[in-house]
């Protein structure tokens, strides 16, 4: 096994940039059509010469893949699937050689109904794990114990004839749900948790974050006074509800000291998912004081909504709840549809590769660490996959209305003269999509002026700017849709940026910008003249101006 060397500063990970792999689309080497750790092996040069820095991998553990590996069989071994535990040796070996750090999916709330724990639990009500999954009686006339839902359709109960029990479950019926509340039960996760830190695993994400814990009382939940329309899409009768009972529990706090607690031991970093009804103050409250996650992320910026007000809102809202903690930003990942088109499809936008530069110059100047998802730096739009070819089970119910998650999951495209883009020699999982492959890495690579080759340019700049890694934000008042912002470090000249959200030029005063340097970030047109900013569509513009010379609302 290997062991990763400590030497960074403790506070690292507030410069470093997360890039996500989702392991069965990344590459198959094996010819079974999925991806696999060899596969991600094999391109973390090329991960490497994005600029990011940690590398979180989706869940490789043993399941029955019902929900694609979010449904853990065994959290101490990895799936045939995609390899086996020597080969995820060798991925920590050959990251750590290219400078990368590791950080794997933490999927602690709930498991497969195959994993051992929930064999033996459902067995009888008097077993040695029979109090490690959420259990309940019926009411009197049959019906579940309460009125909580499942994030995925339907009650979040199911009844179990062995037991002539209800247990609980918030996302699929074979996706029972663990009973926190049980120390065992924390103290397995914390026992799985060591097992990969000691192979040299340097950081977590922590899954379903909020889910840990549930009310002992089994109370329902009320109606919620606005419907969630963040975390679930707007057909989904889950966001009718306020979760005031079936998570977000102030219990998770002790058990989130625990694991920093047990992560500060090998120096290792966590990030938390955050959904719940009130994220921002969620997020603040997991990561202050230095002893719960390092930092958190929400759905609050995987929405279709794509304004500089609703971008502003996110982060001053965070800043102002926050004490010392720290946020993550994420515009996309394997479950929401891809940025571009997401937000390109919205009043005003065009799903182009000028978006996607645009948007990725926006994220990586917010304060926070920004975390990007496998496919973004091709500018790749959401695949269409018809509704026989989908796999995801969460799509399946909610056809046609919601089509799931497959589109964001389908194959990297690394080449487009390879059947099926260099993914596989057999059959993949999911389709390439054919709009994907003009957009290959192999093309883009070749092309100076292709988003993959300025997402390079970009991290290699933002690493030179101490003002956008660590600095202060503040906001300036602008016209919508344009974003205005200035980063700023102590002794240091400040950076003025401002974004065009826009498929339409912009241009309107700044007086702030009178006088100011401007800093060459090619590919983001923009220009500054006489405190009057014009922002092409898309465009974007960099200036430096000396410290303290600004105000911003």
């Amino acid at each position: 096994m290997t062991q990763t060397p400590r030497t960074d500063k403790p506070d690292w990970w507030k410069e470093a940039i997360i890039y996500q792999v989702y392991p069965r689309s990344y590459l198959d080497t094996n010819g079974d059509g999925v991806g696999d750790l060899p596969g991600i092996t094999a391109k973390l040069d090329y991960i490497a010469s994005l600029g990011v820095d940690i590398v979180w991998l989706s869940p490789f553990f043993t399941s029955p893949m019902k929900d694609f590996g979010y449904d853990i069989a065994d959290y101490c071994d990895v799936d045939p699937l995609f390899g086996t535990l020597a080969d995820f040796d060798r991925l920590i070996d050959k990251a750590h050689s290219l400078g990368l750090k590791i950080m794997i999916d933490q999927v602690m709330s709930h498991t497969a109904d195959t994993h051992p724990w929930f064999v033996e639990s459902r067995k009888s009500r008097d077993n040695p794990k029979s109090d490690w999954y959420v259990w309940a009686d019926p009411l009197p006339d049959g019906c579940p114990p309460n009125n909580w839902l499942s994030v995925f359709g339907g009650s979040a109960w199911q009844w179990d004839t062995r037991r002539k029990q209800y247990y609980m479950h918030n996302f699929l019926v074979s996706q029972p749900q663990l009973n926190f509340h049980n120390p065992e039960v924390q103290q397995a996760h914390l026992d799985a948790q060591r097992f990969w830190l000691a192979r040299g695993v340097d950081g977590v994400r922590m899954d379903a974050c909020v889910f840990h814990f549930h009310d002992r009382q089994l109370r329902s939940n009320p109606p919620a006074l606005v419907r969630d329309t963040a975390t679930v899409t707007d057909v989904n009768p889950y966001g009718m509800q306020a979760h005031l009972y079936d998570k977000t529990q102030p219990e998770n706090i002790a058990f989130l000291r625990r694991v920093r607690a047990q992560l500060d031991e090998f120096g290792a970093v966590s990030i938390g998912e955050v959904s719940s009804d009130d994220a921002l103050a969620q997020m603040a409250e997991y990561t202050e004081g230095g002893d719960k996650l390092h930092m958190a992320y929400s759905f609050n910026l995987l929405t279709p909504q794509f304004t500089a007000s609703h971008v502003r809102q996110q982060v001053e809202d965070f800043r102002e709840r926050v004490k010392d903690g720290w946020a993550s930003w994420s515009v996309g990942n394997h479950d929401a549809i891809r940025v571009v088109t997401r937000w390109g499809n919205a009043p005003g936008q065009r799903p182009t590769p000028a978006l996607a530069k645009l948007v990725l110059a926006m994220q990586l100047s917010l304060r926070g660490t920004p975390c990007l998802y496998q496919g973004d730096e091709l500018a790749l739009p959401e695949a269409d996959v018809p509704f026989e070819l989908l796999q995801d089970p969460y799509g399946i119910t909610f056809w046609p209305e919601f089509k799931g998650r497959d589109g964001c999951r389908t194959p990297m495209p690394w080449t487009a003269e390879a059947p099926h883009a260099g993914f596989t020699t057999g059959s993949p999982w999911l389709p390439v999509a054919g709009p994907h492959l003009a957009a290959s890495v192999a093309s883009q690579d070749a092309d100076p002026d292709s988003m993959l080759n300025f997402q390079r340019r970009f991290i290699a700049w933002r690493k030179t700017m101490p003002q956008l890694t660590r600095g202060d934000i503040g906001f300036f008042d602008a016209p919508e849709p344009v974003l205005a912002l200035r980063r700023s470090v102590e002794g240091m000249d400040e950076v003025l940026a401002a974004f065009n959200l826009s498929d339409s030029e912009v241009s309107f005063e700044w007086p702030e910008t009178a006088g100011a340097q401007a800093l060459n970030v090619h590919g983001l047109p923009g220009r500054a003249d006489g405190g009057r900013l014009t922002l092409p569509p898309y465009g974007a513009w960099f200036g430096s101006v000396a410290a303290g010379a600004t105000r911003p609302a």
